[in-house]
């Protein structure tokens, strides 16, 4: 499975967990920023992976920002309920955690760099929470495309536990295993802060800087 620690919370028991549905979200297809698909197949030279860091808002602009990643696009995973809908994943009642898919040319942006602003640009030992944000949909997680990204994950902790206690910061709570299914969210939600660029964004890091204090692969 991977590496995973929660404190004070828990994730809704499959037998307890929303229904969901059959349909997959209607969804436009195009990142108005980066004017590509959202939804593959994608070309076979890209790669993708999977994180969460609380809010999705912040979490897909901060990816779609660096170069070298083609598309971007916002949904759920990690949890139970098949298709869900916003309101069911804030309800916890689906296990899911609000994530963001992110493609990339490993020609040009490598994993390890995308772990890296994983790292830097949240708090990862919060549990089910990131800041204000309460709730299991908003626990940090990596979910990982193969075994060569979850092992790339997994090393990575053990350059930036140290980094964090250095500050005065806890355990690391990041959830890390293979990729589950990825449930795209609504079309309002793709890329909500190119369209609300006054939009709510609770993302925050810790201080730590892979690049300078040490590389987080």
């Amino acid at each position: 499975m991977g590496f995973m620690s929660f404190a004070n919370s828990s994730i809704v028991a499959a037998e307890d967990a929303l229904k969901g549905r059959i349909e997959a979200m209607q969804l436009s297809n195009r990142h108005i920023v980066t004017g590509q698909p959202i939804q593959g197949p994608f070309a076979s030279d890209l790669q993708s992976g999977i994180f969460a860091m609380g809010c999705f808002w912040g979490a897909e602009r901060c990816f779609w920002q660096q170069h070298g990643v083609v598309t971007t696009a916002v949904g759920y995973a990690g949890g139970y309920t098949p298709n869900p809908t916003y309101e069911e994943t804030c309800s916890g009642l689906t296990g899911h955690t609000e994530a963001v898919l992110v493609v990339f040319d490993p020609a040009q942006i490598g994993y390890a760099d995308l772990l890296s602003i994983f790292w830097e640009s949240h708090d990862p030992t919060q549990g089910m929470r990131q800041g204000n944000d309460r709730g299991s949909q908003y626990r940090s997680a990596i979910y990982c495309a193969d075994n060569s990204q979850l092992q790339t994950a997994l090393n990575s902790t053990q350059t930036v536990q140290p980094l964090l206690n250095q500050r005065g910061y806890s355990d690391i709570t990041t959830e890390i295993r293979e990729a589950p299914e990825f449930y795209y969210a609504e079309d309002y939600h793709q890329q909500y802060l190119a369209k609300n660029p006054q939009g709510y964004c609770g993302l925050r890091g810790t201080g730590i800087n892979c690049q300078s204090d040490s590389q987080c692969d």
